[in-house]
């Protein structure tokens, strides 16, 4: 057996699991691990300005090549920082391995700098936490990356004990990895789900994120045309459905979510397919007493003393949409022609208009200047609520968000992330100012990867959401303002160069020249936030 060292087996054991990125801020600790990605081939050290920004990045490699992403942080702040990004990972369901320095075994029980119990830290944030052995390191990474990947993807914490890195130890490779196979659903449980289906008049389809990670695009959509169905989607589940098809109903939860709920509210039973409730609860849009037919990977999670359960299958999602998709083609009771009617008014209220400067005009322009195979990704604020409903999403991950976990901060290193993936792909992000501040040390990271990525910063000067929640109240005003007025400051910021734009035709020049450009870009459109006042924050159900 070839010697090597216990950093070596670690670095290759990732490359060879298929990543191609660790990000993170280095430690002393790190050294030996860093060393041996420089001399490994298909790997490299992504220095991030934050271990957070090093998470949200690994998350979304995760979502993207179906990998597992990697990050890294030190002792204490550097894991506490790292955290953030890691439940980020576990909460949107993204394949992760989170890597953190470890005291060695002496030193786990005794009073020293930086040291806290990252076990017990990162536990209720991973689908598990373990730490390598020099002699199990690859063995600990398989385990793992199979667990990160499997049933509902998430994060996986693994320490590293500090003085481990340089152990000689023989060389190891790593074993082929697969996420666990999903059981077929029980045979009593499909027939249940039938026999509801078959007996209800207006049953409403409602997507989930788990609907896209097992790639039910074609199958769903069948169904939907077979029956006559609505089709409602989660946030995450953007894509699924095109919004120009007959069926779409509409995202549930975001802007003008009281207009999807007039759908919803007509219906008989909710056929639910790969629903994820972390996005959004059954109990927070559907009227009391609806019934409930789930299909996916694990139970269905709601209070079946409200809500009648009367199917709920749990494995493989296919099989269940095969069993619908066998009975025999006849339109459910649903006026389509009222639905597209709702639908075509909806999105009229959600299109650009005179007067201020507003976000929906901003997105209108933006969508127009992406091409279709553009990725998109957005940070968490009023705009989000605004990109879930209006955002014309052509695929399942040409637009990225973090919903399940909702932090702010997330847009800026995800398409950070999103362009060392697809590096041949449009890549830009939505920011509102205030997420921007949060992670803006990024853009040195953007700048010393030279990624031509477009950094779209909506301006108002106010965190509209918290807001708009005070207004509801009667509550003045109080500690939501980003700044008095003006901008985010300067022609440029860690290198990166700003254009201001105050009206659409400033914005659609400014996002042209910005796409064509070699590097990084800021484009800050000035908006009036009160746009958001009469579309966001909306009843879900009556």
């Amino acid at each position: 057996m070839k010697p090597t060292s216990v950093a070596h087996n670690v670095v290759t054991a990732l490359r060879d699991l298929g990543v191609r990125h660790i990000f993170g801020v280095p430690s002393g600790g790190w050294v030996d691990y860093m060393e041996a990605i420089r001399t490994t081939d298909g790997i490299e050290f992504v220095l991030a300005s934050h271990e957070g920004g090093a998470g949200f990045m690994a998350d979304v490699c995760g979502r993207l090549t179906g990998v597992p992403g990697v990050c890294f942080g030190t002792f204490g702040p550097g894991a506490t920082n790292l955290a953030t990004g890691v439940g980020g990972a576990t909460l949107d369901r993204s394949p992760m391995i989170a890597l953190t320095d470890e005291m060695p075994a002496a030193w786990r029980d005794r009073t020293i700098q930086m040291g806290i119990d990252h076990q017990a830290l990162f536990a209720p944030i991973t689908k598990a936490t373990m730490r390598i052995t020099a002699d199990s390191a690859v063995e600990t990474l398989g385990a793992a990356a199979r667990i990160a990947l499997s049933g509902r993807p998430g994060a996986v914490h693994v320490g590293l004990p500090q003085g481990m890195s340089a152990v000689a130890v023989g060389e190891a490779r790593i074993a082929p990895v697969a996420a666990d196979p999903v059981a077929a659903p029980a045979a009593a449980d499909v027939d249940a789900l039938v026999a509801a289906f078959a007996a209800a008049e207006k049953p409403v389809l409602a997507i989930g994120l788990g609907a896209v990670h097992a790639g039910e695009q074609a199958r769903l959509v069948a169904l939907a045309e077979q029956f006559g169905l609505p089709v409602l989607l989660t946030p995450m589940a953007k894509g699924m459905i095109a919004e120009t098809h007959p069926n779409y109903a509409g995202v549930l939860f975001h802007a003008l979510s009281d207009v999807v709920g007039q759908t919803h509210a007509a219906a008989d039973l909710v056929v639910a397919v790969g629903y994820d409730p972390i996005e959004f609860n059954y109990e927070n849009w559907m009227r009391e007493g609806l019934a409930l037919a789930s299909i996916d990977v694990a139970p269905a999670d709601i209070d079946r003393a409200k809500y009648p359960l009367l199917a709920d299958v749990v494995g493989k999602i296919a099989p269940a949409l095969d069993a619908l998709l066998a009975l025999p083609a006849a339109a459910k009771g649903w006026d389509l022609a009222a639905l597209g009617a709702r639908k075509d008014a909806m999105f009229a209220r959600l299109a650009g208009r005179d007067g201020p400067f507003g976000p929906c005009a901003a997105l209108d322009v933006l969508r127009d200047v992406l091409p279709d195979d553009g990725i998109m990704t957005c940070d968490v604020g009023a705009h989000t609520h605004l990109i879930g409903q209006h955002w014309r999403t052509p695929a399942p991950g040409t637009q990225i968000m973090t919903n399940g976990w909702s932090a702010m901060g997330f847009g800026l290193p995800a398409a950070i992330a999103a362009k060392l993936c697809r590096p041949d792909t449009p890549v830009c992000c939505v920011l509102g100012d205030g997420g921007f501040l949060m992670t803006v040390g990024e853009l040195a990271t953007a700048v010393r990867e030279k990624l031509p990525i477009v950094i779209v910063v909506f301006t108002d000067n106010d965190l509209a959401l918290i807001r708009i929640k005070q207004e509801k109240k009667q509550n003045p005003i109080y500690g939501t303002p980003v700044r008095a007025e003006g901008t985010i400051g300067g022609p440029s910021l860690f290198g990166v160069p700003v254009t201001v734009a105050r009206d659409p035709a400033e914005f659609r020049a400014a996002l042209e020249a910005a796409f064509a450009a070699d590097g990084p870009v800021i484009v800050e459109a000035l908006l009036d936030s009160r746009e958001y006042d009469e579309l966001v924050l909306r009843k879900d159900k009556p």
